[in-house]
């Protein structure tokens, strides 16, 4: 069956230029980031490929999805933000494994680099509807970079030692709640729109991100990322339940 606002040809083709150029000059910035980082922090030599291919995945997955950007014939600024925020990401992530707890200068810039990905968070959303160019695939995107920055703070919490492993569970949560939806399809169903859900996505983002400080003790950042883990938890639970009761009422109409 055909997107309900598929594009016509043209169209189509317009925005896929628009794309694959807005990808093409993230990549080259992220090139050029890994290369100055890796020269100035002395990382090894898997740095650069470690943040190509994760961003190269996330590409890949942007381009998948355009179909759900129709109408609109630009990839968009909003978007181009959202694409900043995954460029970001990949840099922090491709930081697992590198010396960067051992040195509170490379400590201290991963905690200034999480912190503008997730104050850039704040920016997308808004452009987007005051432009008129909010869309399904925006949404999509914007909350899977979310998930993904909060895989990455996860991990690094982990390896700076400042919580147990336990701490990836908060990046793996949307990730288990997607593979849960294949064996059971009615949590793939849609969701209202939710002040809770977005509360608790910025409260878990913060809460890692200052339990990274350096100046932050273990005991402080362990118990401030487990108070952020359960609420995330609750959260999702709340979700799972409303999925749950809604497969029950079919013909209810939703909020």
């Amino acid at each position: 069956m055909p997107h309900a606002h598929a594009l016509a040809a043209p169209d189509r083709a317009a925005l896929q230029r628009d794309t694959a150029l807005a990808l093409g000059c993230a990549m080259l910035a992220l090139l050029a980031a890994a290369l100055a980082a890796r020269l100035l922090a002395g990382f090894g030599g898997w740095y650069l490929a470690k943040a190509l291919v994760l961003f190269g995945l996330g590409a890949a997955c942007v381009w998948q999805g355009l179909a759900d950007h129709a109408p609109h014939r630009r990839f968009g600024m909003a978007n181009a933000i959202t694409l900043a925020r995954l460029a970001l990401a990949a840099l922090l992530a491709a930081a697992v494994g590198e010396p960067v707890a051992a040195r509170p200068p490379l400590a201290w810039a991963a905690v200034v680099l999480a912190t503008l990905t997730a104050v850039l968070d704040a920016v997308d959303g808004p452009l987007a509807r005051a432009r008129g160019q909010a869309s399904a695939f925006g949404a999509r995107f914007d909350m899977e970079t979310d998930a993904l920055l909060i895989l990455v703070l996860s991990a690094l919490v982990l390896e700076f030692g400042k919580a147990g492993a336990w701490v990836l569970a908060a990046g793996g949560m949307r990730y288990a709640f997607v593979l849960a939806a294949r064996l059971w399809p009615w949590l793939d169903a849609p969701l209202p729109p939710s002040w809770r859900r977005k509360t608790v996505c910025v409260v878990q983002i913060v809460a890692l991100i200052v339990s990274l400080g350096p100046v932050v003790p273990p005991a402080w950042s362990s118990a401030s990322a487990a108070a952020s883990l359960a609420l995330l938890a609750w959260s999702f639970a709340v979700d799972i339940v409303w999925l749950a009761h809604a497969r029950r009422r079919p013909t209810e109409v939703r909020p």
